[in-house]
């Protein structure tokens, strides 16, 4: 079983940015995908990346979030700019197709 850890959420002004970290227990080789959940709606996918670092990105997000990930140290990342206050949600990583458990996530919050 696959574990995830994320982390590198916060408080942060509507314009600003972040990185979030998402680290597995071991090596992942298939699609991930970085998600979010905010408070009484579904969770989301946000951003996926294939293997061979092709990436996708939900219209919401596109031209201000980045996923990449570096297989070496089992770790993904999504750098968020110009941060919105409707990107506040708690975030979380997993597999884009295949999905092992869901970690704790980490929270963003987007607020003046």
């Amino acid at each position: 079983q696959v574990q995830f850890v994320e982390s590198g959420g916060g408080l942060v002004q509507p314009g600003g940015s972040l990185r979030l970290s998402c680290t597995a227990s071991t090596s992942i080789f298939t699609s991930m995908a970085w998600y979010r959940q905010a408070p009484g709606k579904q969770r989301e996918s946000v951003a996926t990346i294939t293997s061979g670092g092709s990436t996708n990105y939900a219209d919401s997000v596109k031209g201000r979030f980045t996923i990449s990930r570096d297989n070496r140290k089992k770790t993904m990342y999504l750098q968020m700019n110009s941060l919105k206050p409707e990107d506040t949600a708690a975030y979380y990583c997993n597999g884009d197709v295949f999905r092992w458990a869901w970690g704790q996530g980490t929270q963003v919050t987007v607020s003046s």
